[in-house]
């Protein structure tokens, strides 16, 4: 097990194909780095109108103050009918700030709105290190991570209990629930050896020596 240490503020980019999409795959994280002093934080969702908009625009600011989103509001489902406008709109999010640090969905989910983004990604942000994460779903797509992010269950709980709180639109659906959250940090956190942990694929990392 290696790990690494930040040494100084990240400015992090979060991409989600819908809303609470980057809440359910790395709030936790989220929460942990926006911990760091001067850690900026810019995302980009590019599904949603009306009330889930709305919702996106507000929960990422309560896992991280000061987080600036978002919403594209091209059509739920059907993303890849639009690929110049998902292209364009990265794009031109790139061009107006700097990331070292993105989230994004993985490149092989089962959701096509999800693989289009995680796909995308790497093509739009070429010098900055994507950390893939993952969304539990019907389609039973999880894999083995390639890297984690331990979280204590203090960080654990409170990701739960903002998911709750941002996304009331939600709550009345089969798998939206407590067991499922608490359930795969646990099962990542077995993995890490931790309490809790979030699960990423990473496909390319530069190490620099200095």
């Amino acid at each position: 097990m290696i790990a690494f240490e930040l040494r100084r503020a990240l400015r992090i980019v979060c991409l989600g194909a819908h809303p609470d999409d980057i809440e359910i795959g790395c709030g936790g994280t989220l929460i942990k780095l926006f911990a760091h002093e001067g850690a900026t934080v810019r995302a980009l969702v590019l599904t949603g109108d009306g009330v889930r908009a709305a919702e996106a625009r507000q929960a990422l600011p309560r896992f991280c103050p000061g987080a600036d989103v978002e919403v594209t509001g091209l059509p739920d489902g059907r993303l890849p009918a639009h690929w110049s406008a998902v292209k364009d709109a990265m794009e031109d999010f790139a061009r107006r700030g700097g990331a070292d640090l993105i989230f994004a969905p993985r490149g092989d989910d089962a959701h096509q709105d999800h693989r289009m983004i995680g796909t995308l990604a790497p093509t739009v942000w070429r010098d900055a290190l994507i950390f893939h994460y993952e969304i539990p779903k019907w389609d039973g797509d999880l894999a083995t991570p390639s890297h984690y992010v331990p979280l204590d269950r203090p960080t654990g709980r409170r990701k739960v209990e903002l998911l709750n709180r941002s996304f009331p639109s939600q709550l009345g659906r089969d798998w939206w629930d407590d067991e499922l959250f608490v359930g795969l940090l646990r099962l990542r956190g077995v993995e890490a050896r931790a309490p809790y942990a979030e699960g990423f694929h990473v496909a390319k990392a530069v190490v620099d020596l200095g």
